[in-house]
């Protein structure tokens, strides 16, 4: 048996801000199916701490950078969770990387080095009849794992960078670098540095012996000028040892059939309830009854997905007789660019600011249209539950949408293969003429109603990325994948 560390800043149902606590919470179970064990290594946030219940300790250390902390391990949701609970580092109000007033921590350099650290000393026995064959990184959080791993001594532990979003790096100052329990020679080109600082994602790049992305089109687009950000050299020297996997959705979590978060449960066989699920959304946001389509966004309000496009083209969506509710915060300009727009329209459009996971399920189970006008987008998951809630997903040819929503263009709605809308480029009149696509799609109830069916027919689950890994994990310990049960 394959064993697996995951480690990673957030995990869902524990701990979420965005889609990488579903990812992280989803692969475990779907690794499961393909005879591979994953535990996950997470901080102890207040919110994990309250509800990992008995918990037994496997590990103290009397000073993990700066401070008593332990390692306890339970089961929690069909997870199997190792937790650092180290007060000094986690045990404060605020989200994961920020305080109550919005900023980041400024010792997020410490609290996710400790992270990273502690993976690298699981791998070397630290806890006993535990060693997992993989270290599996998520993001720049736990983007020193492979870097520990690589200058910790010899090893036949393997590691795995996973870039959910290039844009986030965890850049910090040189001066750090002393504090982090890396040998001199980790300071280099080769190793952690970066443009005269420390970057954490650069060093999981450069030390992790395989990375992946979250999608096959991002995997190219991050090695190119305009998306690499900085790091295109980097991954083009290793481009080989770069993978796309595209991400996939946990099918219970995510099942209008048996959703309890939605009005009116239904399936594929009884699409045509699905309109009480509408009614009920249209309630939420204080919008009026209308035949227009119900555009829905399911965002963090950020240039980088597209806000400001929105933001510009929601009296368009209007004036042709639609519909908008918005679901997310973030930008302060961005929204009340929003805010300003439903004072325009009352009636017509609504904004519910913050998070809201129940109403996030109802969204895709009412909205007509799951709008994702993101600029550069890994993988997007929010298209994928649109796919299997019946909402047409409207989204810029990019990323993960791009690999996920085929175009309902004139040769794809014939062969009846369409399943969303796509637009390019990421610009104002491009977004404005794929709503008018939108509404022209509409008004053919057939060919809706079969790009609907279509999306819910998609495939969606974990299943044929879990094999992709299954083989990665194999390959990297060198083994066929029927040794598996033999190992």
């Amino acid at each position: 048996m394959i064993e697996v560390l995951s480690v990673a800043s957030e995990v869902y149902p524990l701990i979420k801000t965005g889609g990488l606590a579903d990812v992280v919470g989803a692969l475990p179970r779907a690794m499961a199916e393909q005879a591979i064990e994953m535990r996950t290594l997470i901080p102890g946030y207040p919110a994990v701490t309250e509800k990992i219940g008995s918990a037994r300790t496997v590990a103290r250390f009397d000073d993990l950078f700066g401070g008593p902390a332990s390692l306890l391990a339970c089961r929690v949701a069909d997870l199997d969770l190792i937790v650092l609970d180290a007060a000094h580092l986690f045990d404060r109000e605020g989200n994961p990387y920020t305080g109550p007033d919005g900023w980041d921590w400024p010792d997020n350099w410490r609290r996710f080095a400790a992270l990273s650290f502690v993976a690298h000393r699981l791998s070397q026995g630290l806890v006993q009849g535990y060693q997992p064959h993989i270290l599996h990184a998520h993001d720049w959080q736990a983007g020193l794992v492979p870097a520990y791993l690589k200058y910790g001594g010899p090893s036949t532990v393997r590691s795995v960078m996973t870039v959910h979003n290039l844009a986030f790096q965890g850049r910090f100052g040189s001066d750090i670098f002393g504090e982090l329990q890396l040998p001199s020679e980790a300071y280099s080109v080769n190793g952690v540095e970066y443009y005269g600082g420390v970057g954490y994602l650069k060093a999981g790049l450069e030390c992790a012996d395989v990375v992946t992305t979250v999608s096959p089109s991002y995997a190219s687009e991050i090695r190119t000028s305009s998306g690499g950000m900085g790091l295109e050299g980097l991954l083009n020297n290793r481009a080989a040892t770069v993978l796309g996997i595209l991400n996939g959705i946990d099918m219970r979590e995510w099942d209008p059939a048996v959703d309890p978060s939605l009005t009116q449960t239904f399936s594929l066989n009884t699409l045509h309830k699905r309109y009480r699920n509408t009614d009920a959304l249209r309630s939420a946001f204080s919008l009026e009854p209308s035949k227009g389509p119900l555009f829905g966004v399911v965002s963090r309000l950020t240039w980088q997905k597209g806000i400001d496009l929105l933001a510009d083209a929601i009296d368009d969506i209007v004036a042709r007789g639609g519909q908008l509710a918005v679901l997310g915060s973030g930008d302060a300009a961005l929204e009340t660019a929003v805010l300003r727009a439903a004072e325009r329209h009352p009636g017509q459009v609504g904004l519910s600011t913050g998070f809201n996971e129940k109403l996030s399920h109802l969204m895709q189970g009412g909205a007509d249209v799951i709008l994702v006008p993101s600029r550069f987008e890994p993988c997007g998951l929010t298209q994928l539950y649109a796919l299997r809630y019946g909402a047409v997903p409207l989204v810029s040819r990019v990323g993960g949408l791009n690999d996920t929503v085929i175009d309902a263009n004139i040769a794809a709605v014939n062969a009846g293969v369409a399943t969303g809308i796509q637009f390019a480029p990421p610009t104002e009149q491009a977004l404005k003429d794929a709503i008018a696509r939108v509404f022209s799609l509409w008004g053919d109830p057939v060919t809706w109603r079969k790009m609907q069916r279509r999306g819910m027919k998609s495939e969606v689950s974990w299943d044929a990325s879990a094999a992709r890994y299954a083989d990665l994990y194999t390959n990297l310990l060198g083994l066929k994948s029927d040794d598996q049960e033999d190992d």
